[in-house]
């Protein structure tokens, strides 16, 4: 994982809820990057929702999220060659070039999350050959 998130809502201490994002950060160490130190951000407001005392929503992102990417890319590429709604956007001052850098910055995403997994799938390769000597 590169990095999360954690929402809490209700009466509770920042200070209890940083010690359970280390707690877990600490008990799943082997799914967090060691590039990127302070990847869990919380935050917290004391008012908790409607007919609940207390509520965590906890986000994580990972590498599988550029499936994700991989679907709205595609979808985006059909829609855009077909200039299916642009006359929408080009009619409000847009300019038919934005969307063209849009889709290079996603197809761009994409790559950049591909090389994150394969660096972490070398690594993992690399430790089982290191624990067996010899391989899976």
């Amino acid at each position: 994982s590169r990095s999360c998130s954690c929402s809490a809502r209700g009466r509770m201490s920042t200070k209890e809820v940083d010690e359970q994002m280390l707690n877990v950060k600490n008990k799943n160490s082997s799914y967090f990057v060691e590039w990127i130190p302070n990847n869990i951000k919380s935050s917290v407001c004391d008012i908790p929702p409607r007919g609940l005392k207390m509520a965590v929503n906890f986000i994580g992102n990972s590498t599988a999220i550029q499936e994700m990417f991989k679907r709205v890319s595609q979808q985006f590429t059909v829609m855009f060659r077909r200039k299916a709604f642009l006359h929408w956007y080009t009619g409000e001052g847009m300019d038919e070039m934005e969307f063209s850098e849009a889709e290079s910055n996603m197809n761009d995403l994409v790559s950049e999350y591909q090389q994150y997994q394969d660096a972490t799938a070398e690594e993992n390769d690399e430790y089982f050959e290191d624990e067996e000597g010899e391989g899976y």
